[in-house]
């Protein structure tokens, strides 16, 4: 691995965001001691175990170890001490040049004689984020069932929802406490159960409104919080949505371009514009017919609800990667062009960059906008 420090791993701690990062010390802080973590570990190894795992935007020295022109990668960081992260912590790109000699290295044999860890990152590699629902689901394709207690929301996503999620269900909020009148205080606390995943006798009122079965409960509760945690993703990012798609329909190099390079560049930029804009259009449809369960909810039709909360895993990987691309290109974007300044970038750069986001926008059923707009 890197032999400097990674600096700041505890300001990561503390900032990162749910789709960026997967915090594997923090869970074993938390949950060190509870039967489903002992019994379904995340990766094998206990240190791997124990490291924090980001999507990273490659800098320019950074894409010189990887052959392809990617401008993200996976990140996996081993804290010095995971006791005291202002030490830092040793990482490694997964598929960087020398990936799998390095990672001998640090885990020894065992790297290679059990394929399990080693298959799980190339799974992570392959997805736009680590949001929580889209990488249980990913997992679970692929016939990976980690405990639950993995896929939790980050604190400070969670710290930054709170006041979303409350005006979201304030009406079940009022169902649910009606009798009580518990609607202030009680559902307060209902919103940070709901968001942790917490089971006590103060989400009974919840559980019975739903009409889930205790063993049902957790899950149905987890797959509404995916739910809530994409509305509001997308509530958050539909500003800086619009912003970048015009940014590049109007973005241009600088300095001398090539003919060939300049014809291109005018086909990508409208049709990827609109590649983006589609991508979020047909999330917010997914995330429409969640509404309309949740009215049928409130109306007193609580089946609906149930059963189009047990059925939402189905929808996690299709909604997660859409909106993963999106807020890749506008994160991406943001970093590379920051204050909507477009700095000194070459013609072949920017078609790198365009490319780039095609790639994450190439959706199984969708035509890239390049190949669209050359037809």
């Amino acid at each position: 691995m890197n032999d400097r420090a990674v600096r700041s791993l505890s300001h990561l701690e503390d900032s990162a965001s749910t789709a960026r990062s997967l915090n594997l010390l923090r869970v074993y802080r938390r949950r060190s001691a509870d039967p489903e973590y002992l019994k379904s570990p995340f990766f094998r190894n206990p240190t791997l175990n124990r490291a924090i795992i980001l999507k990273h935007r490659l800098r320019r020295n950074e894409r010189e170890l990887f052959p392809d022109a990617r401008q993200t990668a996976t990140k996996v960081i081993v804290p010095i001490d995971g006791k005291d992260l202002k030490l830092g912590g040793r990482s490694v790109f997964v598929d960087q040049i020398n990936y799998d000699g390095i990672m001998e290295s640090v885990f020894g044999e065992s790297w290679f004689a059990d394929p399990h860890d080693r298959d799980l990152l190339k799974l992570m590699d392959e997805l736009p984020s680590f949001d929580p629902f889209l990488l249980r689901e990913h997992l679970r394709r692929h016939e990976r069932n980690p405990a639950r207690c993995y896929f939790d929301i980050s604190d400070a996503d969670m710290n930054r929802m709170i006041g979303f999620v409350s005006r979201e269900i304030q009406k079940l909020v009022d169902l649910c406490y009606q009798e009580t009148g518990g609607g202030g205080s009680g559902g307060s606390r209902l919103v940070q159960k709901i968001l942790s995943n917490t089971v006590d006798a103060e989400t009974e009122p919840l559980r019975l409104t739903l009409r889930l079965e205790k063993r049902e409960y957790q899950e149905g509760v987890f797959c509404w919080k995916g739910f809530l945690y994409y509305k509001w993703t997308t509530a958050e990012s539909l500003a800086d949505v619009s912003r970048v798609a015009d940014a590049i329909a109007v973005a241009r190099p600088r300095g001398p371009v090539s003919p060939e390079t300049q014809a291109n560049l005018g086909k990508v930029r409208e049709a990827l514009k609109g590649s983006i804009l589609s991508a979020l259009e047909t999330a917010r449809r997914t995330l429409r017919s969640y509404d309309a369960a949740f009215e049928s909810l409130v109306g007193g039709k609580p089946q609906a609800f149930r059963d189009f909360l047990l059925n939402a895993p189905a929808m996690f990987c299709d909604l997660g990667e859409r909106l993963g691309a999106v807020n890749h290109i506008v994160s991406f974007w943001g970093y590379r062009f920051p204050q909507g300044r477009l700095p000194v970038v070459s013609g072949e750069e920017l078609m790198d960059i365009f490319a780039d986001f095609e790639a994450s926008l190439a959706f199984p059923e969708a035509k890239p906008a390049a190949a669209r707009a050359a037809g």
